[in-house]
């Protein structure tokens, strides 16, 4: 398996969520469960169902979350020093020039992006245009929603 990029923030988000996970989700299901368990009938008990269809779905989301931490190769961004080159983890001011505004990216890992506030994942058209590229550049970066025109003008690693 490939490793997965993380940012070293990502990697304490992901625990932090795990740690929820495991140690109060999971306990509260359980005892749903139990309290379900004990109105009878298991057949038609709907509370029983939704509550262990709620189980396999936490079970689920623990293991992924565990699996991507053994896999995960964490990026402390900190480290590294600043060339004005856009890496993973970089901070990116950008100017859009089709909607003449300017616009910050943090280019992330898969699991910790969260676009409504900036953090897009590498995976993205937008990240994968900007990857590479330095202060001062033009790219155009072709998007399912068409074209969009960005001049860098700051990178920071924070």
């Amino acid at each position: 398996m490939s490793r997965i990029p993380l940012t070293k923030e990502g990697e304490i988000l992901i625990k932090e969520k795990l740690s929820n996970l495991k140690f109060v989700e999971r306990p509260e299901i359980s005892q749903a469960i139990a309290e379900a368990r004990a109105h009878g009938d298991l057949k038609e008990n709907a509370e029983y169902h939704a509550a262990k269809e709620l189980q396999g779905i936490i079970e689920a989301k623990i293991n992924d979350m565990e699996n991507a931490l053994a896999n995960a190769q964490v990026i402390d961004v900190t480290k590294i020093p600043e060339t004005g080159r856009v890496i993973f983890g970089s901070t990116v001011k950008v100017y859009d020039l089709n909607e003449d505004k300017d616009i910050v990216y943090k280019i992330v890992g898969n699991l910790e992006s969260d676009p409504d506030k900036g953090e897009i994942s590498i995976e993205t058209p937008i990240a994968k245009g900007l990857l590479g590229k330095h202060v001062d550049d033009e790219v155009l970066i072709k998007t399912p929603s068409g074209g969009i025109n960005l001049e860098i003008l700051e990178v920071k690693h924070i």
